[in-house]
């Protein structure tokens, strides 16, 4: 057995013996969620358990955001080097339906249905047995994230001067998937995950009685045309062996059975993998819905948002993230090599754009729970997955840093 692999199988059996004591924190997070900027409670609780481990504290980053920073004891060649391990802190306003679940939110209208309580607490877990020894060179820096969930956190962070203060040669992060088996990782070799735009559209027309809709211009039938248009335009003006999503999530509009309205509101979303179909695409789309409501004599108010960029790995960082993630789950075996991108959006990108790094995707289906798909009402933490987590992120430590 090498020193990485014997370092990762003792980082594990440190991290067996405390997963009781992790688990009861992750339903604690779990019953207290709370949403994006929000995280009062939850950075409180993160920052109190660093600082009595004795690692170094620093809040407010992005509102509500934490740095730990942990500096080894050993000196050597990685002795100048530093790396920043992520985990985001934000539930959803979503209203949690598993009734029989003894730890279920507590807050109505709030729900951990992404498992941020999760990658919380195996964030905690990696900085609790690091901080026991400090048995490495260099620094790491614990990143605890508010507002992952479509607001733009991880970017607040870095306005807020995050790789200024603390600076990092390289970044991971981590995420479970409930589509995946656990034990099993997905490494995606350059871009995971997309880049996320949304849009919200009013299509303004004229008014008019249901029984004389020729005189008006009927804004129900044009935003029909122009979801249509918008179906038709992925599949019609690019190429299919590309990427692109245009998906429609709200239609708002009139107020009574007998009138046709005077304005109809439409929202969703857009998702590339690419930034020249991502130009592309808002281009298309914006000459779209203009041109198909002029044609019935509507206009169209357009707000179109990029959000977040595409999640993209480097390479060398991961490799070094997958040879770490085969240590602590038994071998190669283990790893889903070249997995294809994912279209879901993350604003880790944001923090790959400035710094090297790598974004891992740990599985945790298990044959009785975490099979559940996130985003969902019924969706829970697979707890069996925590002390997995936090040992690939401590071992990123001992193996980067060692």
């Amino acid at each position: 057995m090498t020193a990485s692999a014997t370092a990762n199988a003792t980082l594990r059996e440190r991290l067996d013996a405390l997963h009781p004591e992790m688990t009861a924190w992750r339903r604690d997070f779990h019953a207290h969620p709370e949403i994006g900027y929000e995280e009062h409670r939850t950075s409180e609780i993160v920052a109190a358990k660093l600082a009595e481990w004795g690692i170094e504290v620093h809040r407010g980053l992005g509102g509500t955001g934490v740095v730990g920073v942990l500096r080894g004891r050993r000196s050597g060649a990685g002795g100048n080097r530093a790396i920043g391990l992520r985990a985001d802190m934000d539930a959803l306003p979503m209203q949690e339906a598993n009734p029989d679940l003894p730890h279920r939110s507590a807050t109505p209208g709030r729900m951990h249905a992404c498992g941020h309580d999760g990658h919380t607490t195996m964030l905690l877990g990696a900085a609790r047995v690091l901080a026991e020894t400090r048995d490495f060179a260099g620094t790491v820096h614990l990143i605890f994230q508010p507002a992952e969930e479509g607001l733009a956190g991880a970017k607040a962070m870095l306005d807020d001067g995050l790789f200024e203060r603390f600076p990092c040669d390289a970044v991971y992060g981590i995420h479970n998937d409930p589509y995946v088996d656990l034990g099993r990782v997905l490494v995606h070799k350059g871009t995971a995950l997309a880049a996320i735009d949304y849009f919200r559209l009013v299509v303004r027309g004229r008014s008019s009685h249901g029984a004389q809709p020729h005189r008006g211009i009927d804004t129900v039938a044009v935003t029909a045309q122009i979801v249509n248009v918008l179906h038709a335009l992925v599949a019609r003006h690019i190429d299919p062996l590309e990427t692109a999503i245009v998906s429609i999530g709200q239609i708002h509009g009139g107020t009574s059975d007998i009138v046709i309205p005077e304005t109809v509101e439409l929202r969703g979303s857009v998702r590339t993998l690419k930034p020249e179909i991502r130009d592309r695409v808002e281009t298309l789309f914006d000459n779209a819905v203009r041109h198909t409501a002029a044609a019935q004599g509507a206009t169209v108010e357009l707000e179109y948002r990029r959000a977040y960029p595409a999640t993209v790995n480097t390479p060398e960082e991961t490799e070094r993230a997958a040879r770490c993630a085969a240590a602590v789950l038994g071998g190669e075996q283990a790893l889903v090599r070249d997995a294809p991108p994912l279209t879901a959006g993350e604003d880790f990108a944001f923090f790959l754009e400035r710094v090297p790094g790598a974004y891992l995707m740990f599985g945790q289906r298990g044959p009785e729970r975490g099979g559940v798909p996130v985003h969902n009402p019924g969706y829970d933490f697979n707890d069996d997955l925590l002390p997995i987590g936090a040992a690939y992120l401590a071992g990123m430590v001992q193996q980067e840093l060692g």
